[in-house]
């Protein structure tokens, strides 16, 4: 693998003309040369190649260690870089783009010729979004090639929302980071399949399916089975290998406080350094090496947003094991627990 000085261009996302700003010049030349930079979009940070290059695409694999059966997400900056891309854009899709983008839903298609076959990993679809993110938009167009981009961490770690994490993981690795500060959403977009009139999640994010209902109606949004069967082939990014994972083992409680006291108690008992990723609300609750919190249970959207931040942090802090609460499974908890289960890898204990 080719070994680089990994720079980093800051750039302010609040100033005017960003598709001509020095350092977004500057990055869009190695997309240019087929390589991979890192650039932030308003749910993670990605790592981009020309979606249209196969050895771009080959770079994306070999920087992250990912997988290759695990397809990618082409990001545009404009409605008109879908022709090529895919082959037919259904009525659904047509009313999901207009609701929802630029913003953090990707929507599978037919793949249309002017796509590499390697984004897609041999499926007949191709996943496509339009970032709601003025750096990551400014670098599309200065690039003049739609991007594919999955997260910008070593495949399995958890996904990066700043620079640093995205440093931490890939210097040397890529030529740079366009840094344009801490991201918003904080967990990765929904992934809808709107081959058909029907609109089927394949992945949860940011957007509900209370959103998608309320555009195409209540009964015509399902839930792909894939997303819990990791025996089925991959129809998109994020349904099949374990994800999010922090470096010590990871275990999910459902129970109470108590229980998950009395679990914390019996490991330190046993010597070990733990973590408890929790709450604002219930960091008092507990007794640990490490509590971290992670939004307010109050408010879903900030525990989604600080996710991955605080399952990064255990790592810094060199706890043996980290115990995690559950949240309910609604709205954007559908998301936070979606990621919450793949970093622990389905280790779920229940009082």
């Amino acid at each position: 693998m080719k070994t680089f000085q990994t720079v980093r261009w800051f750039v302010d996302k609040n100033e005017k003309n960003l598709t001509n700003h020095p350092q977004v010049i500057q990055a869009s030349l190695w997309i240019k040369k087929d390589e991979v930079i890192a650039l932030p979009t308003e749910t993670v940070y990605g790592l981009a190649g020309n979606a249209q290059s196969d050895q771009a695409i080959s770079r994306i694999f070999e920087s992250k260690g990912r997988p290759s059966d695990n397809p990618l997400i082409v990001h545009i900056s404009n409605h008109e870089q879908l022709e090529g891309l895919v082959s037919s854009v259904s009525e659904s899709a047509k009313k999901l783009m207009n609701a929802f983008w630029p913003g953090p839903l990707t929507i599978v298609l037919p793949k249309g010729e002017q796509v590499s076959e390697k984004v897609t990993a041999g499926l007949s679809t191709v996943a496509v979004r339009m970032p709601d993110h003025p750096v990551a938009l400014a670098l599309i167009e200065a690039s003049g090639v739609p991007l594919a981009a999955p997260s910008a961490n070593l495949s399995g770690k958890p996904s990066p929302t700043t620079a640093d994490h995205v440093y931490e993981d890939l210097k040397g690795r890529i030529p740079g980071i366009v840094d344009g500060g801490s991201t918003g959403v904080g967990v990765e977009s929904t992934v809808v399949e709107c081959t058909r009139n029907v609109v089927t999640i394949l992945r949860p994010g940011g957007v509900t399916q209370e959103d998608l209902e309320k555009i195409v109606g209540s009964g015509n949004v399902k839930v792909d089975p894939g997303i819990e069967n990791k025996e089925l082939a991959p129809k998109s990014p994020g349904m099949k290998y374990t994800h999010y994972a922090p470096d010590a083992p990871f275990v999910l409680v459902d129970g109470s406080a108590e229980f998950i006291q009395q679990l914390v108690d019996n490991e330190r008992r046993a010597g070990k350094k733990i973590g408890i990723l929790t709450t604002e609300e219930r960091m008092s609750v507990y007794k640990a090496d490490t509590i971290i919190p992670s939004g307010k249970r109050s408010q879903p959207e900030t525990v989604a947003q600080h996710l991955y931040e605080a399952l990064r942090s255990f790592n810094e802090a060199g706890v043996d094991k980290i115990f995690g609460e559950v949240f309910p499974k609604t709205g954007v908890g559908v998301a936070i627990m979606n990621r919450l289960e793949k970093s622990a890898g389905g280790n779920v204990v229940k009082e």
